[in-house]
């Protein structure tokens, strides 16, 4: 039996109102409750949200999913359908804790923002300033390697454009030395770099983009210039400054109970299938691996959405300042050559790739929407966003004030759930922000 958040509500109302049990009451006035009238939305075109979370569940191609938008700092919807897993039929609450994988490299980006704001580095400076193993980097060519003309910089992690990978896709030599080095078995970030500067580069730095380990690499460079690790360097300037209190790497174990099962669907029997606590890239969250700014952490939704909200309002959340507005804006614009194409997040890759991803670009963590009409589904030019590869999303639209995410547990969902979130979510506004 399909069983739906804390029971089928009558009242869409009362389902909204517990998007306050989420807030810490520091930032109740700035995160409340309003009618999506408030804000320019239509709580009956709204309600297709909820019909599309129902769907997927309904259809068994999600055990569960929630979905929150926001407008102008308000929260609008707030849905939840489905169980913990196939495997648990615990209903999802407003506690339910996410693998949020690669969501965590915009906080980690955000981290390394902070440090750039207070003169730390510059986005010009090599990384083996901070981290030496990177010194003399060489970079595969054909059939060889040879010493790479241009040093990693800050920049190049920021953008992905550093030539690192996550070593899968095709056979070639590069990819091959990833799997061989086990990455992911590294006991700390120290083991993780040395592993990884041993492996050459897939191009020259800046010569295109390509998604992978970089934001592990800024990891492991804020736990350089702060002196602290990286969980409690996120903790004491983020987590606990957004009141962010279950936000981190490893689930407490008083919290396990609010961890729900990671799903794979199984194209062959067409079903979803429990992923073993002990695979790879899921046991880290039980203390048993390094600490990943680019796919580590576990979040709620609620939490996720006080740093979305701090994104949106110009790095400040009620009365604590994370960033300035202008570090904000220079994030989240587009840092790519007009020649160069961002490749893959974390849905699994499409048959068209290229065409996938026309109208994106990607600035400092953030993939950047530049043209909304090349991809395919509605957006504003400007809105920015990033997804985990258990099918979380999240956006931010700063032309229509707009924050949505979408909290699931699949790995490498063939779903367009978040296309559809988008789609359910803009279809609701009755009045552009603009025109406000």
């Amino acid at each position: 039996m399909k069983r739906r958040f804390a029971g089928r509500f009558a009242s869409r109302g009362l389902m909204l109102a517990i998007a306050l049990l989420f807030l810490s009451t520091a930032y109740a006035d700035e995160l409340r409750r309003v009618k999506p009238e408030k804000v320019g939305m239509s709580s009956a075109r709204l309600e297709r949200l909820e019909v599309l979370n129902q769907r997927y569940v309904d259809e068994g191609k999600l055990a569960g999913v929630m979905t929150m938008v926001a407008r102008h700092g308000k929260i609008v919807h707030l849905d939840a359908a489905g169980t913990y897993g196939v495997d648990n039929d615990k209903p999802l609450s407003e506690d339910t804790l996410f693998r949020i994988y690669s969501m965590t490299k915009p906080i980690t980006s955000v981290a390394l923002m902070m440090l750039y704001e207070e003169g730390a580095f510059q986005l010009s400076d090599p990384v083996s300033k901070f981290l030496p193993q990177f010194k003399n980097m060489q970079v595969w060519t054909k059939d060889h390697h040879e010493d790479a003309d241009n040093p990693i910089t800050m920049h190049h992690l920021l953008t992905h454009t550093a030539g690192l990978s996550y070593g899968v896709g095709g056979d070639n030599p590069v990819n091959q030395q990833y799997q061989e080095a086990k990455l992911l078995e590294a006991k700390d970030l120290d083991e993780f770099i040395d592993k990884l500067a041993k492996i050459p580069l897939h191009f020259e730095p800046g010569e295109r983009w390509q998604y992978g380990v970089a934001t592990d690499v800024l990891g492991a460079v804020a736990e350089k210039i702060s002196g602290q690790d990286l969980a409690q360097f996120l903790k004491t300037r983020i987590f606990d400054p957004l009141g962010m209190d279950d936000t981190f790497f490893y689930v407490p174990a008083d919290k396990l109970e609010r961890f729900p099962t990671n799903h794979m669907w199984n194209p062959e029997e067409s079903k979803l299938v429990p992923v073993a606590d002990d695979a790879p890239l899921n046991n880290s969250y039980f203390g048993e691996m390094f600490y990943s700014g680019g796919g580590g952490l576990v979040s709620t939704i609620g939490d996720y959405m006080k740093f979305a909200e701090m994104l949106r309002n110009g790095g400040a959340l009620g009365k604590t300042r994370i960033l300035s507005p202008k570090t904000i804006e220079y994030m989240t614009s587009n840092h790519l050559a007009a020649t160069t194409q961002v490749g893959v997040s974390g849905e699994a890759p499409t048959i068209d790739l290229q065409a996938a991803w026309r109208g994106i670009g990607f600035g400092l963590g953030f993939g950047i929407v530049t043209d909304p009409a090349k991809t395919g589904v509605i957006s504003s030019p400007g809105a920015y966003f990033w997804g985990g590869y258990a099918g979380t999303v999240f956006w931010i639209d700063p032309e229509e004030e707009l924050v949505g995410i979408g909290m699931l547990q699949l790995i490498n969902s063939p779903w367009p759930f978040r296309k559809e979130m988008m789609v359910a979510t803009y279809q609701a506004i009755d009045e552009l922000n603009r025109g406000r």
